[in-house]
């Protein structure tokens, strides 16, 4: 590994279910130790000048699932799974300030939906459509079912407009079977790794 001049490189921590950035922060020799040791992010602190666990005072621990390099061997790629919440601030991810551009149409509404979701399983509300698929097994099922074959219709129709507002009824359907269910997401990425050969 190639440490900067202060013997430090730069770490970013993704979530490893969604792949949402979570943070930023610093790694010495030490801390990319304890972090193989551990199974948990240590960082060095560079306003504290010091070693720290991620989350030994708020208990929002990060779990590792995987440490990769850069092709430069100078920064770190941590996935983790996130105890609470990353940011000091409270937020989910310390990425949370637009400067720039539309996030609209990114892969970030991907984990905010899930916490949507996941709140919706935690603080149920009357007046919650997803609240009502959460209740109630075979109307999840028919809408998973229906709008799969929805897609399939603008798909074979090359409607491009249509396929993008059904797929995103499919999405939106399968993952609250999957909050509903427990399924680990880990579990259907195993699944598709095995498939990409």
């Amino acid at each position: 590994m190639k440490y900067d001049e202060k013997g430090l490189m730069p770490a970013v921590v993704q979530d490893s279910v969604t792949n949402e950035v979570l943070m930023v922060a610093w790694v010495n020799e030490e801390a990319l130790r304890l972090m193989k040791e551990t199974g948990y992010t240590h960082f060095w602190s560079r306003s504290r000048n010091k070693l720290w666990k991620k989350g030994e005072e708020s208990g929002h621990v990060q779990r590792i699932v995987s440490i990769q390099s850069d092709c430069d061997s100078d920064t770190l790629l941590v996935r983790v799974v996130q105890t609470g919440v990353a940011c000091h601030t409270g937020s989910p991810s310390c990425f949370v300030e637009k400067l720039y551009g539309d996030i609209s149409s990114t892969a970030a509404i991907l984990p905010e939906l899930k916490r949507v979701i996941d709140d919706r399983v935690a603080n149920p509300d009357e007046g919650s459509y997803t609240c009502k698929l959460l209740k109630d097994d075979n109307k999840l099922s028919k809408k998973i079912i229906e709008e799969a074959a929805e897609f399939v219709l603008s798909f074979k129709d090359r409607d491009e407009e249509g396929m993008a507002w059904e797929l995103a009824d499919v999405i939106y359907h399968i993952l609250v079977a999957v909050e509903k269910s427990g399924l680990p997401m880990e579990k259907v990425y195993g699944k598709l790794s095995e498939r990409r050969q």
